[in-house]
């Protein structure tokens, strides 16, 4: 089967699970709607910290940053981030309740994610760190640099993927999950870059057609066409996050070596991930 094959496939699966549980959909749209009003809330705060300068020649005032200013930023996209991911943490605890076999609900879900709040925080600062650090050493690099940091950020996503399903289901703080994802990818090394690159092209797969259809809408007719772009989008990624949240746990369920439910085989699992080279270990 081809690989882009294996990984619409799984879609499919996890569809399926989706179809049983559609309250999971809701948790990528209330998570959107609470970091809209954070962000507004935040925005409206650091705005009102900025300092008000006059020009003395066209006597015209404007608004400065100041530290207070940039600090509270800083704070607010990290609150916004570890709310982002806390959702992101319900998804996979509703995923994995009901590949457990369970019945999950919106409470349960974001119980279990809440539970793990103080490592959720913590592998959200992380990753936000080794972002930062990446990012500023691409500003200063040639060439070849940006090269190198892409590498280097593309195997951090690759060795990082399953570290929420990891904090969730077995309650480790974000240096343990990073190591337990590492150990089990390996473990199972093959395709989950191309697992990931498959979902992004599911993606686009449903992106491109909206826009087209809905960006020439709004072109024609303004005032319908964009609300209706923005609600198509709007519901693919609401989709799209649903599914993938059950697709990284039920690979992280079979990676370590638990049960993945009647939506999913072991075949189409393994194929997901590929064969590990012989000899490696």
């Amino acid at each position: 089967m081809g690989r882009f094959a294996n990984s619409k496939q799984l879609a499919g699966a996890s569809w399926g699970v989706l179809k049983s549980d559609k309250e999971l959909l809701a948790i990528p749209v209330i998570g959107g709607a609470v970091c809209a009003v954070i962000a507004a809330v935040i925005g409206l705060v650091v705005y009102s910290t900025l300092e008000t300068t006059t020009d003395a020649v066209t006597n015209e005032t404007s608004k400065q940053a100041n530290p207070a200013a940039v600090l509270l930023l800083i704070i607010g996209v990290l609150v916004i981030a570890v709310i982002s991911q806390l959702f992101a943490g319900a998804l996979v605890a509703g995923a994995n309740e009901r590949l457990e076999g369970g019945d999950p609900t919106l409470g349960s879900a974001f119980s279990k994610a809440t539970s793990r709040i103080v490592p959720i925080a913590g592998w959200t600062a992380t990753n936000a760190t080794v972002g930062a650090v990446l990012s500023a050493v691409q500003e200063k690099a040639g060439f070849l640099g940006d090269l190198v940091v892409g590498m280097i950020g593309a195997a951090w996503n690759i060795a990082t993927w399953l570290v929420m399903p990891v904090i969730i289901i077995e309650g480790v703080g974000p240096f343990a999950a990073v190591k337990r994802s590492v150990m089990l990818i390996k473990a199972k090394w093959g395709e989950n870059i191309i697992a990931q690159v498959g979902f992004g092209l599911l993606g686009l797969l449903l992106i491109v057609p909206g826009v087209i259809v809905f960006g020439a809408l709004t072109a024609a007719v303004p005032f319908l066409g964009l609300p209706l772009l923005l609600i198509y989008l709007a519901v693919v990624f609401t989709v799209l996050s649903a599914l993938g949240a059950i697709f990284r746990t039920a690979l992280y369920r079979y990676a370590a070596g638990l049960p993945v439910g009647a939506a999913f085989s072991e075949p189409m699992l393994a194929s997901s991930f590929g064969a590990k080279p012989a000899g490696r270990r």
